[in-house]
């Protein structure tokens, strides 16, 4: 049986403290990878691994340990993609919004269309504000997701 474990796209995330609940009720370890020094609970489910500013140095030391037991926490699309390629049991949106393999091909087409229209200069809103709701439906698809992988034998 793989080993269930969370690895979090770390820098800009907003729902630590969330992952850190659902880690320590269903007993499966975090590894919090970031750029920078970031404070974390000291618990024995809890790593904290900081790598080099280089780019994309978290996305691909995330993207080179994930398994068939990883759930993978992160808004990045390239590196969810990267991640369910690699066989991730699960890739969560802090917003609580799967990327699955169905999904991710138009998830990246987008990410590329609004790339190039911001760098043709057009003025494009970003995301919504995180609110709530989002850190609730987070919440209940982590809880899942974790559950799920749990009661696999």
């Amino acid at each position: 049986m793989t080993a269930v474990r969370i690895l979090v796209d770390a820098d800009a995330c907003p729902v630590k403290e969330e992952i850190y609940r659902v880690a320590y009720r269903l007993e499966v370890p975090v590894t919090i990878v970031s750029n920078a020094h970031l404070r974390v609970p000291q618990h024995p489910l809890i790593e904290r691994v900081v790598v080099s500013d280089g780019f994309d140095a978290a996305d691909d030391w995330i993207a080179e340990r994930t398994a068939a037991g990883t759930v993978v926490i992160t808004a990045d699309i390239l590196l969810a993609d990267r991640c369910l390629k690699a066989g991730a049991a699960a890739v969560i949106a802090p917003n609580g919004k799967p990327f699955t393999s169905s999904s991710i091909g138009n998830a990246v087409a987008v990410r590329a269309i609004m790339s190039d229209l911001r760098a043709g200069g057009d003025r494009i809103g970003g995301p919504p504000p995180f609110g709530k709701e989002d850190r609730s439906r987070f919440l209940s698809a982590l809880d899942t997701a974790l559950t799920r992988l749990k009661r696999r034998p």
